[in-house]
């Protein structure tokens, strides 16, 4: 029979953040059905959400900006943390049970068994779902996924600084791991005082590695110098001469890596041109339309590998919120309630969020 929770009685509506066409805003609504217990099937389950981030691909989903557009109407949202509470009546073998703390990422759902799943791109499956996407997210009270993909919570590590490791921390750790680097190596991190860069700046220094935060205005250079321990600070607001400040900072040199968290083109243009010889670009932030301009000679002259990193798969997001668990990394971050969620995209679409906001239910 299906597995449910005795108490409390999972209700057949909630509040939800529903986007019905792209370009309107957000609708909060109070009677958004909830998929019953019942209803589940094998392999999937039930999560009772306590929190969400937001993300910038929130926003993107909700303007429908991207090449690739979302389906609506949609609930977004791809960064909750929750508890099970029911899992699907003949799942075998499930990993997790109910009254377990799992979180929701941005795959929801990928095969499992085609060549990009085996090969640890469970991101590229063709099967993929997309949590607040292409599927409903975690802008509600609760979310049905699949007991396979959600990502187990450990202890040491509150719910809304998971919500945001799921996304954002996933998304720079594996970028950085990907980037050929070894300790004591310079990187670069273009936004490093937002969401996914502050998060960047941490992972980069567990790994070891001499960081160079570049971001505008003093509330991020405290954030990264005084609160993350970034070794030098850029401020694009200021300087001039970003290439000739980078060489500056690492002797003349150049930079061994780049990860470009930013949604905006700019933080790429100028990166093939800081990296030293066999440097690595990791393109990670994802501008609307922006196309990547960079010297075809001097790509090639220089040995410079770009590389895209995209999100991270199963053992990516357990590897790095055991680290934040570990308390080696920390999430900085606003609470917000639900209802505030259109207010939170007007800021990211201004630039105006240092860290992370994670809404409560």
């Amino acid at each position: 029979m299906c597995i449910v929770l005795g108490t409390p009685i999972i209700p057949k509506v909630q509040k939800a953040a529903v986007i019905a066409k792209t370009g309107e805003k957000v609708q909060i609504k109070d009677d958004h059905p909830v998929k019953q217990p019942d209803q589940l099937k094998p392999g999937e389950c039930l999560v009772r959400l306590h929190c969400t981030g937001v993300c910038h691909t929130d926003l993107h989903a909700a303007l429908g900006d991207w090449p690739i557009p979302p389906s609506v109407p949609l609930v977004g949202g791809h960064e909750g943390v929750g508890e099970v509470v029911a899992i699907g009546k003949n799942t075998m073998g499930s990993p997790v049970k109910v009254g377990d703390r799992v979180g929701i990422k941005w795959v929801a759902y990928s095969c499992l068994n085609c060549e990009q799943c085996r090969k640890g791109l469970e991101q590229n499956c063709a099967d993929v779902k997309l949590s607040g996407y292409t599927t409903d997210g975690t802008f509600q009270q609760y979310v049905q996924s699949w007991v396979n993909i959600v990502t187990p919570i450990p202890e040491g590590i509150s719910s809304e600084a998971a919500a945001s490791v799921l996304c954002a921390g996933v998304t720079v750790y594996r970028a950085l791991k990907r980037a050929g680097t070894v300790p004591n190596d310079w990187v670069v991190l273009p936004g490093a005082g937002g969401g996914l860069g502050h998060l960047a700046v941490q992972y980069a220094k567990f790994m070891g590695l001499r960081v160079i935060a570049i971001d505008g205005g003093e509330e991020k250079r405290r954030l990264c110098m005084d609160m993350l321990g970034a070794d030098a600070w850029i401020d694009f607001t200021e300087t001039k001469d970003i290439v000739s400040e980078v060489k500056r900072i690492t002797g003349g040199r150049g930079a061994n890596a780049a990860v470009i968290t930013a949604a905006s083109s700019g933080g790429y243009t100028q990166a093939v041109d800081y990296l030293r010889e066999g440097g690595t670009l990791m393109a990670v932030g994802l501008p609307a339309k922006a196309q990547l301009n960079a010297s075809i000679f001097f790509t090639v002259f220089k040995n410079i590998c770009i590389r895209g990193s995209y999100v991270g798969n199963r053992q990516d997001a357990i590897e790095a919120v055991n680290i934040a668990a570990s308390g080696r990394v920390k999430v900085h971050y606003t609470s917000k309630p639900l209802k505030e969620l259109e207010r939170v995209y007007e800021d990211l679409g201004k630039g105006k969020i240092a860290g992370r906001v994670v809404l409560t239910m």
